[in-house]
C-alpha cells in the first residue's frame, strides 16, 4: 500500500496551520494534506462567536514567530485572530492543502504496510472517505467542539427565557435592554460581561466561587512609540522578549510566593472596582495559577461594574424559576437571558479512535514523549500547547521538532518511529498537570498521561522545552527507529533500564 501523503494534519486551526507552515519551509518535499471538519480555517476562533471573544494572551507572543502580529492592540478579538490565521495560511501557500467538511471517524496503523489509514466522511455529501499517510499529526486541541459543559440545573425546565451556552451562540441575538445572568467566573464570563453591558438592561455575573482577574494594557504604548524610530522587526523582537519575560516572571513568582502574588493581584482589583464593591467577589480560595488567570484589557470588567451596568453575585443556585434564578441565600435574579459560561468538555484527539494493528488505543493510558509523541503509537504526534503561557509557543517548538525528526529519519533510512517508555515511568497525572480548573478536574481522565522524568514529563517550561525540542539530539534511548526493509533497518537504541 503506497501512502497518499507523507504527512496528514488533522485540524486547520492555529496549531494545524502552524504545523503546515513549518513543513512548507523545513520539509518542502513532503506530500501534505490538512483535514478540517469545519468549512473554514480557524478552529477555536471560527467556532466561538459570542460577543467580545478575544485572546487571553498578548498577540505578540500568541501569534506565530514567523509571521509577527502587526498591530499594537494587546488582546485581539476573535474575528481578527481568525483573519490572521487565514492570511498566514494563504501567504505560506498551505491554504490549498485543506480539505474542508471532513470529519475523521478513526485511524488505524498497519505495521505490515507501515502507514496509517484514516477513515472519514464528508459532512456535506455523507460520502465515505479514506486517506493513507506515513505520519499522522493531531492538531485538534483538547476539548469537544460539538458540545460545551452544560450542567443540569434544578428547575431549568420551568425557565421561560433564553438559555444559551457560549459555544452555541445564536446568530444575531438581540439582547438590547434585557436582564442577563451569566453563570460562571472564568475567561468566557469576564469577556462576555463588558462586551454586552452597554446594550443590556443589566448583566449579572453569578459565580459559585471567584477567579483571579488581572488587568493588562489594551494597547501596547511602548511598542507603538518605538515603532516611530526603529525597524518593525526590532520593535517586534523587543516586545516579544519583554512579554515572554513578564509572563514567566508572574508565573514563577505565583508558584514560589503565592501569598505575595495573591495580595498584589487583589490590591489591583480593589483599586479598580472602588470601595463600594465587596472584595469577596474577587477573592478566590485557591492560590494564583492553580487555575489560569483571567485577563481583562484596561480593566473593562471593573469599569462596567463601577458604572453600575454590571454586578457580581457569589452564591449557589437553588432552582431556576419561570423568570430567572432563585439562589440558596433566598435572593432572586430576574433574567430574560441566562448564559451558562460553565466551561468546556475535554476530549482527546478530536474524538478520533486510534487502532494499532487492530488493537484499540486509549490515549489516556499512554505517556506523552517530549509532549509531542505518544508512547507505543508509531508515526503519530499530538500538538499540545502551553497552559501557563501562550499556546502557540509550545506548538511552534513541537512543529520544529517534528520537522527535525522527520529529516533525521530520512537521512538514516528510517520510516517508523515509536516512543518506548521504561517500566515504572507512568504517573496518574494528565498532561494538564497541576491545573485545578473545573474542566480539568472533570475531564483529565481523557487525556494522555505523563511520567516521572524527562522526556516523559510535561514541564510547561519554555527554557527547558526549547533545549529539549530544538537543540537536543532527536535520536535517544527511548525513541525506536526502524527502516522500511531489513537491509535498511536502523538498530534499536538501548532502552533505559
Amino acid at each position: 500500500m503506497t501512502p497518499q501523503f507523507d504527512v496528514l494534519i488533522v485540524g486547520a486551526g492555529l496549531s494545524g496551520i502552524g504545523m503546515a507552515c513549518h513543513l512548507s519551509k523545513e520539509c518542502p518535499d513532503k506530500r501534505v494534506a490538512i483535514l478540517e471538519r469545519r468549512q473554514a480555517i480557524g478552529g477555536t476562533w471560527d467556532l466561538f462567536r459570542y460577543p467580545g471573544i478575544r485572546s487571553d494572551s498578548d498577540m505578540i507572543t500568541f501569534g506565530y514567530s514567523f509571521r509577527p502580529w502587526g498591530e499594537h492592540k494587546v488582546l485581539a478579538d476573535g474575528p481578527a485572530i481568525r483573519q490572521y490565521i487565514e492570511d498566514t495560511a494563504r501567504e505560506h501557500g498551505v491554504d490549498g492543502l485543506i480539505r474542508y467538511g471532513t470529519k475523521i471517524v478513526g485511524a488505524s496503523w498497519s505495521t505490515e504496510h507501515r502507514c496509517w489509514t484514516v477513515a472519514a466522511h464528508d459532512e456535506t455529501t455523507g460520502k465515505q472517505l479514506t486517506f493513507t499517510c506515513k505520519q499522522l499529526v493531531s492538531c485538534t486541541g483538547y476539548y469537544n467542539h460539538d458540545q460545551g459543559f452544560q450542567p443540569k440545573f434544578p428547575g431549568e425546565e420551568h425557565y421561560q427565557g433564553l438559555l444559551i451556552h457560549p459555544q452555541k451562540w445564536p446568530e444575531k441575538l438581540d439582547y438590547r435592554g434585557k436582564h442577563i445572568v451569566v453563570i460562571g467566573s472564568g475567561a468566557t464570563a469576564v469577556t462576555l460581561i463588558p462586551a454586552m453591558a452597554n446594550q443590556a438592561g443589566h448583566i449579572t455575573m453569578l459565580q459559585r466561587s471567584p477567579s483571579y482577574v488581572m488587568t493588562v494594557p489594551g494597547y501596547d504604548k511602548p511598542a507603538a512609540f518605538l515603532s516611530y524610530f526603529l525597524p518593525r522587526r526590532w520593535v517586534y523582537g523587543i516586545a516579544r522578549w519583554r512579554n515572554l519575560r513578564l509572563q514567566q516572571l508572574v508565573y514563577k513568582a505565583a508558584r514560589r510566593w503565592p501569598r505575595q502574588v495573591r495580595s498584589w493581584l487583589l490590591n489591583n482589583v480593589q483599586k479598580q472596582v472602588g470601595p463600594d464593591v465587596d472584595m469577596q467577589h474577587f477573592t478566590p480560595k485557591y492560590n494564583p495559577w492553580d487555575e489560569r488567570l483571567c485577563a481583562v484589557p484596561d480593566g473593562d470588567l471593573f469599569r462596567v461594574i463601577r458604572e453600575g451596568k454590571a454586578s457580581v453575585v457569589t452564591d449557589k443556585i437553588k432552582t431556576f424559576k419561570e423568570k430567572g434564578v432563585l439562589l440558596e441565600s433566598g435572593r432572586f435574579l430576574e433574567a430574560d437571558i441566562i448564559i451558562t459560561a460553565t466551561g468546556l468538555q475535554l476530549q482527546s484527539l478530536g474524538g478520533m479512535v486510534l487502532t494499532v494493528d487492530g488493537h484499540k488505543v486509549e490515549p489516556s493510558k499512554q505517556l506523552t514523549y517530549k509532549g509531542v509523541l505518544l508512547e507505543d503509537i508509531p508515526n503519530f504526534s499530538y500538538l499540545f500547547g502551553y497552559t501557563n503561557a501562550p499556546w502557540t509557543l509550545k506548538v511552534e517548538m513541537s512543529a520544529d521538532y517534528l520537522c527535525r525528526l522527520w529529516r533525521h529519519m530520512d537521512a538514516v533510512g528510517s520510516d517508523v518511529m515509536t516512543p518506548r517508555a521504561p517500566a515504572g515511568e507512568k504517573l496518574e497525572e494528565s498532561v494538564l498537570g497541576s491545573l485545578q480548573s473545573g474542566y480539568v478536574q472533570r475531564g483529565e481522565h481523557t487525556l494522555p498521561r505523563q511520567g516521572r522524568s524527562l522526556p516523559w514529563r510535561v514541564l510547561n517550561n519554555l527554557k527547558a522545552d526549547r533545549t529539549m525540542l530544538l537543540h537536543d539530539p532527536v535520536a535517544d534511548a527511548w525513541l525506536e527507529l526502524r527502516g522500511p526493509t531489513p537491509s535498511r533497518a536502523v538498530p534499536l537504541a538501548r532502552r533505559a533500564a
